[in-house]
């Protein structure tokens, strides 16, 4: 057996039957000459009592001198315990990351992969995770095996949408129907959030060991501080009448007047049934919110509006739409045409909600409260226990919303904080105290008295 040369593997010529070449240098290498002149080199190995047979690769690409250094670790690897044959058919078996996509999205519509609080995902975040799947992810990694991925693949993954390399435009099924994907800082957190995530359940499935994305740095999401000062509230408040004599925005006008006075989600508010109403306690029980089941106290005025509206509506929805009960679903529409070419041409219905955490801040209000009225994670009360809302919740509702009421009727505040002296103290603890004590039938207490 003479040594495997680059000249004795280019001096070999096809016969009838593929052939070997064993090198002499190295036990269990060799050239295999295959009839059509190709040729490959080889190890040849016994592996639990079998006789098996590896490929390394093409004489071409690979030298003598490669080949045989190759050997020598595939070898040592073998007397190891390991078996090349094995791994590189599991290789070939293993799925590519559109493949696990695949399966986490199966899982994903049928209700199986859970969100927040241990609950399936709601509908808008499983569309928004379809899209981020389809948009960028698959484009970029999907057909890497998710066993090869690393966190430098997640990093680069995170750098490509922020450079926007998957930008695109599509049509939709919708008549005339667009949607633009664009990257940026935002929509690259989450994306590789949403990546992370779908690796997480790759190593429950017992796909992959470890999380490759767990570690990378990601860019902090967009942090909205945009807010409405009171003169912005006086402008938004003119806008709104200038819309509403226009009957087409009179719903919408109604929408973002509420949104304004509670602190609600735009999807809460556009949704809102009259079974979530609770005139009495003053509050909007939630079955289904972004956090939950959630309770929220509204202020004098909402209530009120509600119960007027109340008179005049018998549909499902408080807000109904044009169909036979369904909920108002002209909304966005009409809130970029109501708000364009204006001085508020910026603010959305989010900045609506965080303006009104950030009033109630600036009347004195504590975190929790504030955590309360909107239901924010940190503070939510929970319909299933509490049936009777703090007398302080509703307190707060009826001074945050009575304010911003005022504000977009054109009222211009002297005093920017809750009034919390002694003397105003006093005379409503007298006035609550007077009114436990006597009767409703001494008719000692005027009803304007009565009023704190």
């Amino acid at each position: 057996m003479p040594k495997l040369t680059k000249r004795t593997a280019d001096s070999a010529k096809a016969r009838e039957k593929d052939y070997f070449i064993w090198d002499n240098e190295l036990p269990g290498l060799g050239l295999r000459v295959y009839t059509s002149g190709k040729r490959s080199y080889v190890i040849h190995y016994r592996f639990a009592g079998r006789s098996r047979r590896f490929t390394i690769g093409l004489h071409g690409f690979w030298t003598p001198e490669l080949a045989r250094q190759e050997a020598r670790v595939l070898l040592g690897k073998i007397a190891g315990g390991e078996d090349p044959s094995e791994q590189r058919q599991l290789n070939h078996q293993a799925i590519t990351t559109k493949e696990l996509c695949g399966l986490y999205l199966e899982d994903l519509n049928a209700g199986l992969i859970m969100g927040k609080g241990g609950r399936p995902k709601k509908p808008t975040t499983v569309l928004s995770e379809i899209g981020r799947i389809h948009r960028h992810i698959i484009p970029l990694v999907g057909t890497r095996r998710v066993k090869d991925l690393t966190k430098a693949d997640i990093s680069k993954v995170l750098k490509d949408v922020i450079a926007g390399k998957t930008n695109c435009s599509f049509k939709t099924g919708k008549l005339r129907g667009k949607t633009i994907v664009r990257g940026g800082m935002g929509a690259a957190s989450r994306t590789v959030g949403l990546l992370s995530g779908i690796l997480t359940y790759a190593v429950e499935a017992g796909i992959i060991e470890a999380n490759p994305a767990h570690g990378v740095r990601r860019p902090k999401d967009n942090v909205r501080t945009r807010r409405l000062s009171d003169a912005e509230y006086r402008t938004l408040g003119s806008i709104l009448q200038a819309a509403s004599k226009n009957d087409k925005y009179r719903m919408t006008v109604d929408i973002i007047r509420q949104l304004a006075l509670t602190g609600c989600r735009r999807s809460e508010m556009v949704a809102l049934r009259w079974e979530d109403v609770d005139v009495e306690s003053s509050c909007l029980r939630l079955a289904d919110s972004k956090e939950g089941a959630s309770v929220r106290p509204i202020g004098l005025s909402v209530m009120e509006y509600l119960e007027e509206r109340r008179s005049k509506v018998s549909k499902t929805y408080v807000f109904p739409g044009g169909g036979e009960d369904n909920p108002f679903g002209s909304f966005p529409n009409h809130w970029e045409k109501s708000f364009q070419s204006t001085a508020l041409a910026d603010v959305t219905p989010h900045v609506l909600r965080h303006s009104f955490a950030s009033l109630a801040n600036d009347l004195g209000f504590t975190e929790t409260t504030i955590a309360a009225l909107i239901g924010h994670s940190r503070g939510t009360v929970t319909s299933k226990y509490i049936h009777t809302l703090d007398a302080a919740l509703i307190m707060a509702a009826d001074t945050i919303s009575g304010y911003i009421e005022g504000l977009l009727d054109g009222v211009e505040f002297k005093q920017t904080s809750y009034a919390l002296d002694r003397g105003a103290r006093k005379a409503t603890l007298a006035r609550f105290l007077k009114k436990m004590s006597s009767s409703p039938d001494d008719g000692l207490i005027a009803d304007e008295d009565l009023a704190a």
